[in-house]
């Protein structure tokens, strides 16, 4: 039902910074929940942070990553600083939607941290 595109990913060197965004395709609101997941290769689909109630942040990116939302352009955001190579993986952005119990997620988008 409702469209959800990530774009921003790329390769990057360790050190570098990268802004993640993610367009959803329908009216967003204030109370549904917009997150950040990734997945490494051989590896679970991890939290990285997500905006709602509260904003929260796995503790492997707590002062590096920041999470922020556009409500009236149904977007949101992960700026991502000081990268690390262990931050290489397909990111992907998640949508709930509190009133509908929509469950929406995007294609994912490629991070690549290497020199």
């Amino acid at each position: 039902q409702v469209q959800v595109v990530e774009s921003g990913g790329g390769l990057v060197q360790p050190g570098g910074s990268l802004r993640l965004s993610c367009a959803a395709s329908e009216s967003i609101r204030s109370i549904d929940v917009m997150a950040w997941y990734r997945q490494a290769p051989g590896k679970q689909r991890e939290l990285v942070a997500s905006s709602g109630g509260v904003t929260i942040y796995a503790d492997s990116v707590k002062g590096r990553f920041t999470i922020s939302r556009d409500n009236a352009k149904n977007t949101v955001y992960l700026q991502m600083n000081s990268l690390k190579p262990e931050d290489t993986a397909v990111y992907y952005c998640n949508v709930w939607t509190v009133i509908t119990r929509g469950d929406y997620w995007g294609q994912g988008t490629q991070v690549i941290v290497s020199s």
